[in-house]
């Protein structure tokens, strides 16, 4: 039976009516599409991406919320990296050293607290070649109470009042009172104040707090005193306060504290050797800080499973978007695009959507982070550590969603339209 005049040549059952927002939708896809391909300069070529993330908006809104909170979590969780680090070990951070040289054979995770080197390893130090300056080095932790009752934690680091190490002060006096000690300013917030007396716990040694650092210093999460070297050494040996220091304990110290010259290096392997020390670098001595090896990979750990997450979401979706969209791809590919095209059309959205997703984020976590510094907690916020955190989650989620989309971009126009039927 002849069909009637001006009838369809394709049979009912094949026609899909869309509805009247797809169809504008693909009207319009269509039209520019083929300006595209007439097009050798592409100057419309990113339209798609661009159009479907208008049409598609509450979708992306959605995704792009959750990418936003995994930005949140990985500046809060930057935040507390930055923070734990300097609450454990600003103190050494803070010091104008290049190197320690500790006692020989020591267990290097807790060489602070178990290191005993000799005195005369400091003049051997300074006359290797490289050396700016060498000096005595103490460094143990102690309870104090003060005469008010407040009792403190302190990092007694043991120095001489002449030497390079001595801090530079914000207020008060800088070292020299045989009594006197220079603290850190948290440990103002921890209740000394300048003018106290701390007596120290079963020792009976009595200090007064001369002076405050110009910056936090704490070791260990513990505040940092600066106290002269024969007081710390004192101390150490549990001498009393109206006994003599022993002989033996005069000549103790922690580690010997190396400057390098500006511009040169030192040899600490030949230095070790002439010394009978076991040296680290300023950077490898802070895993002998209690619990900064611990914390730091605890830390870096949740990290890098923050990022695989974000990769894991972002392709998770954009692999189901790439099967919605299919179809248009596929009229894409009728059109003449290619298969970079496509691919460039797909990373374009999944780039726009990363990138206003992390930069709210940031700027979330950093009003909350701004929000938390100050109340106790061990945060900082840094804006490098912030900055390669947000990069690293643009371009992991654009990891995954290439990794998504790619097996749709080579797809068939024919088999995809329908064409097989």
């Amino acid at each position: 039976m002849p069909r009637p005049a001006g009838s369809s040549t394709t049979p009912e059952r094949y026609a899909r009516p869309l509805a009247p927002s797809r169809r504008r939708f693909a009207d319009s896809v269509l039209i520019r599409c083929r300006h595209d391909v007439d097009n050798p300069r592409g100057r419309a070529l990113m339209f798609l991406a661009i159009r479907e993330l208008s049409f598609a908006r509450l979708r992306f809104a959605l995704m792009g919320a959750v990418i936003a909170l995994i930005a949140v979590l990985m500046v809060m969780l930057s935040g507390l990296s930055v923070g734990l680090v300097r609450d454990g070990v600003s103190g050494l951070q803070n010091l104008p050293v290049t190197s320690f040289a500790f006692a020989h054979g020591v267990q290097r995770d807790s060489a602070f607290s178990r290191s005993v080197v000799d005195m005369s390893a400091v003049d051997s130090w300074g006359a290797q070649p490289g050396v700016a300056d060498a000096a005595p080095f103490g460094n143990t932790l102690v309870n104090t109470r003060t005469d008010r009752g407040t009792e403190v934690d302190l990092a007694l680091f043991g120095v001489q009042p002449d030497s390079f190490l001595s801090p530079r002060v914000s207020q008060g006096e800088r070292l020299g009172t045989a009594d006197g000690i220079v603290v850190s300013p948290t440990a103002l917030d921890a209740g000394l104040r300048m003018g106290d007396t701390v007596t120290v716990d079963r020792v009976g040694t009595r200090l007064r707090v001369v002076g405050v650092t110009e910056q936090q210093d704490t070791f260990g999460h513990v505040d940092v005193a600066y106290v002269p070297l024969a007081a710390w050494q004192a101390i150490k040996s549990g001498t009393a306060p109206d006994a003599d220091l022993p002989s033996r304990a005069a000549t103790e110290i922690t580690a010997v504290a190396v400057r390098s010259d500006d511009g040169k290096s030192v040899d600490l392997t030949a230095g070790d050797a002439a010394t009978g020390t076991e040296s680290l670098t300023l950077k490898e001595s802070y895993g002998a800080s209690p619990g900064y090896t611990a914390e730091t990979t605890t830390l870096q750990l949740i990290q890098g499973f923050l990022y695989a997450i974000s990769a894991l979401v972002a392709g998770a979706f954009f692999a189901v978007w790439a099967i919605q969209r299919k179809p248009e791809v596929a009229v894409l590919r009728a059109l003449g695009a290619s298969t970079g095209w496509v691919l460039r059309d797909a990373l374009t959205q999944a780039f726009v959507l990363l990138a206003v997703a992390v930069l709210v984020g940031v700027g979330l976590g950093l009003a909350l982070g701004a929000f938390i510094t100050g109340s106790g907690v061990p945060f900082a916020l840094s804006m490098p550590s912030i900055s390669a955190a947000a990069i690293g989650l643009v371009v992991l989620g654009l990891v995954g969603a290439a990794a998504a989309v790619i097996r749709i971009t080579s797809v068939d126009p024919a088999t995809a339209l329908g064409g097989n039927r």
